[in-house]
């Protein structure tokens, strides 16, 4: 096992590097997480045909270069949902808040705003958003895409306030969502702040909030519900080992299980045998079900979502060091035991029910 620090967050040039010293030492990649450097750290290791799992970045264009020229990208696999998946996931859980609003609220159309990292793996879930929520009976009034490092949000909170809007859908993977959380939460915005939050994903943010945090959902893929019989030990011993919970990217833990998995039954580590029994993985890991889309699909080699396959979840924050699941709360008959139903912020209900 070698860490390899890619630095991918702060520069493309260094992940490649990263990726082009690591190629002589080691037989497989797993990891990743922002998609730019992604894209880029996959090409150097297709170059040297080194099977390379992804387990953070999410763009579509990874996998689908799996279907444009597979016998060079073949090597490339996904375990964590792509942002065309994750996008339905956001809009299931879009789709319950917005109930929840017009049965406590009682406003029949509420209103979306839409604030969202201002990078690339964010542009689709943004598009279709701004595309679905009129079908869904929603009224989007707008976007802001701040940097994911963004220190003050009070403008665009300001701003969004002034919308008139009920819901605030978040799209963010850097340290702005704390940031976001913090002031959203102080200064009373009357909205309910739902999406995707990968900071929100873990114990600190809680401090890093000041508390202010309550009540945010954020879309990741684990949480404490029995998704399957290794979801709680593993969540379990995470939270007991590190005092922390495992985000999203810690589906390195299944990544590897899986990889093991096809290398025994490969009897091998050579790249094509193991690519073989990748394409047949179907394993029940402490994040659901891992199973690859085929060789004819559109995006091959990415993670199956569905019913009975992999959904992720949205946590709701519930108090210090307290998040419960509310999605999939009995999602085309998935509801996992331990998971509550969503709950809108008190003070946003007060507003509302005095200025609708």
């Amino acid at each position: 096992l070698v860490k390899v620090d890619t630095n991918e967050i702060v520069s493309v040039s260094d992940a490649v590097l990263a990726v082009e010293r690591a190629s002589t030492e080691v037989d497989f990649f797993v990891g990743t997480q922002r998609s730019e450097s992604a894209l880029a750290m996959q090409d150097v290791a297709m170059k040297n045909k080194k099977i390379f799992i992804l387990c953070g970045a999410v763009h579509p264009e990874l996998m689908a270069r799996v279907a444009k020229d597979y016998d060079k990208y073949k090597y490339s696999f996904r375990l964590t949902l792509s942002a065309i998946h994750q996008g339905q996931v956001l809009m299931a859980h879009l789709a319950d808040v917005a109930k929840t609003v017009r049965e406590q609220i009682g406003i029949e159309k509420p209103k979306v705003a839409i604030l969202a990292d201002k990078l690339m793996w964010a542009d689709p879930i943004v598009k279709m958003v701004e595309t679905k929520a009129p079908e869904m009976g929603l009224e989007a009034v707008g976007n802001w895409r701040p940097s994911p490092t963004a220190t003050d949000l009070t403008a665009e909170l300001s701003a969004i306030k002034e919308t008139g809007a009920q819901i605030l859908f978040k799209v963010t993977s850097g340290t702005m969502g704390s940031v976001l959380g913090k002031q959203w939460g102080e200064l009373k915005i009357p909205v309910a702040l739902i999406g995707g939050d990968a900071i929100a994903c873990v114990k600190t943010y809680w401090d890093a909030t000041g508390g202010y945090g309550l009540y945010n959902t954020t879309m990741t893929g684990i949480g404490p519900a029995k998704i399957t019989e290794k979801t709680m030990p593993f969540w379990n011993g995470y939270l007991q080992k590190y005092d922390d919970f495992p985000g999203y990217v810690s589906v390195t833990y299944d990544a590897v299980y899986v990889l093991k998995d096809a290398i025994e039954r490969a009897g091998a580590i050579d790249s094509d045998k193991v690519v073989t029994e990748l394409e047949r993985t179907d394993y029940k890991g402490a994040y659901g079900r891992m199973v690859f889309y085929p060789r004819d699909h559109k995006f091959p080699h990415d993670l199956k979502f569905g019913p009975g396959y992999n959904t992720w979840v949205e946590n709701q924050w519930r108090g210090p060091g307290k998040v419960v699941v509310v999605w999939p709360y009995d999602w085309e008959g998935v509801k996992y035991e331990g998971s509550d139903k969503y709950v809108l912020p008190p003070w946003v209900v007060e507003y509302w029910k005095k200025n609708k």
